[in-house]
């Protein structure tokens, strides 16, 4: 899962470079990513979240279980009914673009605000097919087969690129971005393509009909309505950063964009892969396992070891090393090192919450597999409730007795959301204890990752200084290098048992 995801991030990256390249932080890369926020924000709420929330614990239940006909039954239901749904949402959308505009974008005036509207009436065709997309995700990973579900992405991205690269040099900049959005439609169809063939192969009894009888369809929709206001609710919070950022000066929601791509980056690397891998594993030990409870508790505290291994050292290079990040990512034609600087403080405030993020995506998995949608969602509402009241703060309250320009209200916002994060993180975790038993990370563990992260870090600023001007690719290799050796070479020091399992899981994919 690591892989296919890695490599759907790493071609976004590179999408986002040459982006960057063409657009920098100017009016029109505003608009586009302002417009991508609506179908992002529907895909995860109605395909990767409460889809999986809710499908992925009946379907691999029911593998578990051996009844294979029933499982394929009721997959082909799942996706008649939401290709149902998902048609009547596009068109909606379609129709009442300019009205999602003044709910998403209320700082947007003039052409960037009609220009948002173009780019979103092109981009809602191809978020019905990334929900379709998510529903094969969730039959392949049922089926424990993750590379491709995840991988899949890559089209999108290569598409959207290959746009790019094809009308760039003869595009005006608002022209250039409605072309784009019709490379991610193209990229989208391809996306759902390239699954299609598999989920038949491995759902060989599928078929493609309302059941509105099905004791397990009821279940998938009774559990679904809880997760998808769950999952709105989390994806609510990153609406409401990009509504203020609209109102904050010019640059600020593009760089808001690009610092969450890089974010995105460990979160689904090794919170989301964890997260997404676990998923049908503890479905299937809590439907078939008398001693189910512990078995998804087990499962669980070896997770948060995982993904706090990476993640750690992750949040740290974002903080202390963050425009090294960005100036090798982003750093080209129109995207300058002062946009660099500025996309490091956004970082740096992410980092605040990032840990927070990705253990609280595996706990919120681990509800799911208990078939409980609900306890997510309540403490969902709590964060969504804290990042508003702080972000506004943040961003708009605190530069001024700071004495700061007001565009570094942007790294307010994701602090704010990094503080909101930790508070749900620990109410999840408090619950979740009290149902199954202690769970979490010792201190001491914790304590030694940040010790080698620190390590690494030092280390890294140290030759970060000695070094001269170099390009910022080249600078990334010289400074970011030495900086994982280093963290990598503390923890064995320390004896971090998961530098073991790291080394032979990596052995294994190699093989």
């Amino acid at each position: 899962m690591a892989v296919g995801i890695f490599c759907s991030r790493i071609t976004g990256l590179i999408r986002q470079r040459v982006f960057a390249y063409y657009f920098g932080l100017g009016l029109e890369a505003d608009a586009f990513y302002a417009a991508l926020r609506i179908p992002n924000f529907l895909q995860n709420l109605f395909g990767e979240g409460a889809l999986s929330a809710s499908f992925i614990p009946v379907y691999a239940g029911l593998l578990a279980r051996g009844e294979r006909k029933e499982a394929d039954r009721v997959a082909g239901a799942i996706v008649a009914l939401l290709a149902l749904v998902v048609s009547v949402l596009v068109l909606v959308g379609m129709l009442a673009t300019p009205v999602f505009i003044d709910l998403i974008a209320p700082g947007f005036r003039g052409d960037k605000r009609t220009l948002t509207i173009d780019i979103v009436r092109v981009l809602f065709p191809g978020t019905g097919l990334l929900v379709l997309s998510a529903w094969c995700l969730g039959v392949l990973n049922s089926h424990h087969r993750f590379l491709l579900s995840y991988a899949s992405g890559v089209m999108w991205n290569v598409a959207m690129i290959a746009t790019l690269l094809t009308f760039g040099g003869r595009a005006s900049l608002p022209t250039l971005a409605v072309y784009l959005a019709w490379g991610s439609v193209a990229g989208s169809a391809l996306q759902f393509g390239v699954q299609v063939p598999f989920v038949l192969r491995l759902a060989p009894d599928l078929r493609i009909a309302l059941d509105t009888a099905s004791m397990h369809v009821h279940t998938i929709v009774r559990n679904f309505i809880p997760a998808f206001i769950s999952r709105g609710v989390v994806q609510l919070s990153g609406y409401i950063d990009t509504l203020l950022a609209t109102w904050l000066p010019s640059g600020a929601v593009s760089a808001l964009s690009n610092a969450t791509t890089l974010t995105l980056l460990p979160v689904s690397l090794f919170g989301m892969a964890v997260s997404a891998a676990e998923l049908p594993a503890m479905s299937g030990a809590a439907s078939a396992d008398a001693d189910g409870a512990q078995v998804v508790r087990r499962r669980l505290d070896a997770g948060l070891r995982r993904i706090a291994f990476f993640v750690v050292p992750s949040a740290m290079a974002f903080l202390a090393l963050g425009d090294v990040v960005a100036g090798a990512l982003l750093q080209t034609g129109r995207f300058s090192h002062s946009d660099s600087q500025y996309v490091w403080a956004i970082l740096a405030g992410s980092a605040v919450g990032l840990l927070a993020q990705t253990l609280g995506r595996l706990y919120s998995s681990t509800y799911y597999a208990l078939r409980d949608t609900r306890t997510p969602l309540r403490y969902a509402l709590v964060r969504v409730a804290l990042t508003t009241v702080l972000g506004y703060l943040f961003a708009f309250w605190l530069p001024g007795p700071l004495g700061i320009a007001a565009r570094w209200g942007a790294a307010g916002l994701t602090a704010s959301a990094g503080v909101a994060g930790w508070a749900e993180m620990l109410m999840l975790r408090h619950t979740m204890n009290e149902r199954i038993g202690r769970t979490g990370l010792a201190a001491s563990y914790v304590a030694k990752l940040w010790t080698s992260a620190i390590a690494g870090a030092a280390v890294a600023w140290g030759i970060k200084i000695a070094l001269p001007a170099l390009h910022p690719i080249v600078a990334a290799v010289l400074i970011l290098g030495p900086y994982g050796l280093v963290y990598f070479g503390a923890s064995i020091a320390l004896k971090v048992s998961e530098v073991s399992y790291v080394a032979s899981a990596f052995r294994r994919t190699s093989g």
